[in-house]
């Protein structure tokens, strides 16, 4: 009966050829992946039932990844990824098993799925045409807001078709960057701060500490220590002190 359970598992097993290829964009020339146990790289894997960890090693000449299921005389060979890659062919199911159940596997090295490689880039095109569009119906001050922190103060410098470029390929190269700053609500409150700096509207202290007037030199604010002086303007605008001198920025600003 053990038996006829473990040949319907062994008849589960799709046979293919399958692509491996190292985490975290490394691609050394060579990179040899452990194939037997040891003490300095434990190689065991949990049989949920046998309810204990099996040691592992890959043998050519051996059907079985596990090494108290290995007989005789065992030749081993090692493992090697090229260029970061490694091409194991269908007929060699052992390897193919070896790797499925070595401990590293999704931690240094993956399997390559192409149905998963094909969702992960729809969600990342979906996403990238979400920004586009986002960028598309903006109007210019949000967009300026929006690549000021990409590009500074360089944006005062731009005209508006520049600037719907770049935020178009920003939108592209950094959707879901560009889908957050777009929905930072205090983003335009803290470009206007800037471009009204600029101006002369308003200036900030050489100390960085306090906001005035530039047209008087009436201190308008104080800046709380370790914070930035205009998202903490930005903040203080929105106070029942700050808006009456927000509705006279935006009236200097037009």
């Amino acid at each position: 009966m053990e038996s006829k359970e473990k040949e319907l598992k062994e008849d589960k097993w799709i046979y293919k050829d399958r692509h491996y290829y190292l985490l975290n964009n490394q691609s050394p020339l060579t990179f040899t992946l452990s194939s037997k146990h040891t003490r300095r790289y434990p190689l065991v894997w949990f049989d949920p039932e046998k309810g204990y960890e099996r040691e592992l090693r890959y043998a050519t000449n051996q059907k079985s990844v596990f090494v108290d299921e290995q007989k005789g005389q065992v030749t081993l060979k090692h493992i090697v990824f090229e260029d970061g890659f490694l091409y194991v062919p269908k007929e060699k199911r052992n390897l193919q098993e070896f790797l499925e159940k070595h401990p590293h596997k999704n931690r240094l090295f993956k399997e390559h799925d192409a149905v998963e490689v094909a969702k992960v880039q729809t969600e990342d095109l979906e996403l990238q045409v979400v920004a586009m569009n986002m960028a598309v119906q903006m109007d210019v001050d949000f967009m300026e807001a929006i690549m000021r922190t990409e590009l500074g103060n360089n944006v005062s410098k731009m005209s508006s078709k520049e600037l719907k470029r770049d935020a178009l390929l920003f939108a592209r190269r950094n959707p879901a960057l560009f889908i957050d700053l777009a929905q930072d609500e205090d983003l335009q409150l803290r470009n206007l701060c800037i471009v009204a700096a600029e101006r002369g509207i308003i200036k900030l202290s050489s100390d960085q500490r306090s906001f005035k007037w530039g047209s008087n030199g009436r201190k308008l604010m104080n800046v709380p220590f370790d914070e930035n002086p205009y998202s903490a303007m930005s903040s203080w605008l929105k106070t029942d002190e700050g808006i009456e001198v927000f509705k006279s920025i935006e009236k200097k600003l037009k």
